[in-house]
């Protein structure tokens, strides 16, 4: 993004006192758009880090990282929920007569956002992967003291790189741009604000009923018509494979649908040509030779667990050559992240000239002695659990912490610059180094990488809302607070959700009803460094190098094809995750991308307002109607002597 007008934009009236006679508050012309590359000047005279900003902030953050962690281990990957959080404390508060104000409502959002991220520490990924591989159940203190350790260390990093990359080099932050936009907006158009609240609910409300519905009535899939003929004499002893087996069904379902809204037209058309890629061709041939072993001989029945012990591995080397190249491509934001960041002559940069003392951005920042002494305390809280919980030598432990400090700040730039957090990335660099220095080792490998994986997002994700409090006029010092309550809450609530969700992940997880695509991934990696190419089933290593290659050629072409031609690029991730997830998620995400798209072509103008809003409605009712019928589950166990 290019630096426009100098002009600081006028500050926003914020409480009823300021309003005209007889005015709604929040009903007020919107201010001209800002630049997202000039900051107004803090307001310290608003509301911001209120009781009720905190425990609103831990307890929407909390509920939405039930979300995550449903979605997680569904489909792979969470959400960011920074605009929905501060789109429900803003309807809450104002039905019951409390409006919130526009600075506690952005602590609010802060502390709910690094809440709800809590299931990139590891909940959805390497934490179950190594409860398959070594059979060990890690209880629910055990989870809370990892998971806030491991989500402290990208706290306290983002921390230290906030003058850097927010006031110095001005990285664009999309994501933190996009909030402050939007909390803008709410607090010039109230009543606007009220109709996207109502939205969200309505598809929460939406996604709550399918949900329901499903469950009570026992709907299950409905199969396409169809079948592809087994080769005569082929090993799985079957004359052919409905599309039933292969997963080519409709889903009684509305999440994936949201999802699917959310991605766009070309990750929804890549997710469909990679399902029919990999299951109706792929995979028929490799039961046809015996590679990949069938399900129960049923016409009815879904063969994804099966089949998918062979297909995840070509699956996970896409995805995971294609993650590393896009990485690759983000070389020079690596390169001046490690040295520092670009230098600046500019006389008005306080950071760079003048009395550090008397700007107001610095006496908000949060004082370096406090930095240094939670740098040190992340050390060793990270370093400490991971010798206290799963054994690794303090050595490993201790350097494993130390690299995760240079990847974060690298994972924090790429996401400043591009939007996106290459946590998968920095998790499989971590897993590729120490399975060299501890070849073997399935604790050392999966948790030394969860460590960078979650710091990683936390750290990126506290980066954009600075930048969104950066552009509001916020106090990055009264951030940092709200994001550190945040990821307690997170970790207290979300680990008693996975845990609630998940009591037995080698017995549900890798199964049509929990695919958990991300912990395939892991597992798998840390699985090659273990037992090396030779325990991997037939042909999957020939299989491996030619989607990993492939990986590698679009991962490539996506980065220097014309923009207008990147549509005609297939997505390497969406082809990746079609073959590791049951071929009917594939088609319901694909239909909720042509549905928006669809939409977006016919209402442009209700899309860019409703769109998201109710996608992301869908998919927070139906994950937690998913946790609410986990407990009901076992509260009815329970009751009944289960």
């Amino acid at each position: 993004m290019t630096s426009a007008a100098m002009a600081t934009p006028p500050a926003e009236t914020r409480d009823e006192a300021q309003a005209p006679a007889g005015a709604d508050p929040f009903e007020r012309r919107a201010e001209e758009p800002f630049d997202p590359n000039e900051y107004p000047p803090l307001d310290l005279d608003s509301p911001q880090l209120t009781i009720r900003a905190l425990v609103s902030g831990c307890l929407i953050g909390g509920v939405l990282s039930l979300c995550n962690i449903y979605a997680g281990l569904k489909i792979g990957w969470g959400f960011n929920m920074s605009i929905t959080a501060m789109l429900i404390a803003f309807g809450v508060f104002r039905a019951f007569g409390r409006p919130m104000g526009l600075l506690e409502n952005n602590i609010n959002q802060t502390t709910a956002s690094s809440a709800a991220s809590i299931s990139s520490a590891g909940l959805v990924a390497p934490i179950p992967a190594f409860t398959i591989l070594t059979s060990e159940e890690l209880s629910y203190p055990v989870l809370v003291l990892w998971t806030a350790a491991v989500s402290l260390v990208g706290v306290v990093v983002a921390i230290g790189l906030r003058r850097q990359m927010i006031e110095v080099d001005k990285l664009p932050f999309p994501g933190g741009v996009a909030s402050a936009e939007t909390i803008k907006q709410i607090y010039a158009q109230g009543k606007e604000a009220m109709a996207r609240v109502m939205m969200l609910v309505s598809g929460a409300v939406v996604g709550a009923v399918v949900k329901l519905t499903a469950h009570f009535a026992k709907l299950h899939a409905l199969a396409l018509p169809g079948s592809i003929t087994a080769k005569a004499g082929a090993a799985s002893g079957v004359s052919k494979y409905t599309f039933a087996n292969l997963g080519f069904s409709l889903d009684p379902s509305v999440l994936m649908i949201g999802v699917g809204a959310i991605i766009g037209l070309r990750a929804g058309v890549s997710l469909i040509l990679g399902a029919g890629l990999s299951w109706l061709w792929l995979a028929p041939w490799a039961l046809d030779e015996g590679w990949a072993q069938p399900g129960p001989l049923n016409e009815e029945a879904m063969w994804f667990g099966a089949v998918n012990k062979w297909m995840l591995w070509p699956g996970v080397a896409m995805m995971v050559t294609a993650s590393l190249t896009s990485f690759a491509f983000s070389w020079k934001s690596i390169v001046t992240a490690i040295r520092g960041g670009k230098s600046t002559s500019d006389a008005s940069d306080p950071y760079r000239s003048g009395d550090l003392a008397d700007d107001p951005r610095v006496r908000q920042d949060v004082p370096r002695n406090v930095f240094l002494i939670g740098l040190v305390v992340a050390l060793v809280a990270a370093s400490v659990t991971q010798t206290t919980f799963f054994g690794i030598p303090l050595w490993i432990a201790v350097a494993g912490v130390l690299f995760t400090f240079v990847l974060a700040v690298v994972a924090g730039r790429v996401s400043g610059e591009t939007g996106i957090t290459p946590v998968g990335p920095m998790g499989k660099v971590t897993q590729l180094l120490f399975g060299v220095v501890s070849p073997g080792d399935v604790a050392g490998n999966l948790m030394a990488a969860n460590v960078t994986g979650g710091a990683a997002s936390q750290c990126a994700d506290l980066l954009h809302d600075l930048k969104t409090g950066a552009l509001i006029g916020a106090s990055p010092r009264q951030q940092a607070f709200g994001q550190f309550f945040g990821v307690m809450a997170g970790a207290l609530i979300g680990c008693w959700g996975y845990l609630l969700l998940c009591p037995d992940p080698a017995g549900m997880l890798l199964t049509d009803e929990w695919p958990a695509p991300a912990v395939a991934a892991w597992k798998a990696v840390a699985e090659l460094f273990r037992e090396g190419l030779a325990a991997m089933p037939a042909m999957a290593p020939e299989a491996m190098a030619i989607a990993g290659g492939l990986g590698v050629v679009l991962a490539v072409a996506e980065k220097v094809v014309p923009k207008k031609a990147l549509m005609w690029v297939p997505s390497p991730g969406s082809i990746g995750l079609a073959m590791v997830v049951p071929a009917l998620y594939s088609i319901s995400m694909f239909l909720g991308a042509i549905a928006a798209f669809g939409v977006t072509k016919v209402q442009p103008a209700w899309a860019k307002r409703f769109l998201i809003v109710l996608a992301a409605g869908l998919i927070a009712g139906e994950s937690l109607v998913g946790v609410g019928l986990a407990i009901y589950e076992t509260i009815a166990g329970v009751a009944g002597g289960g």
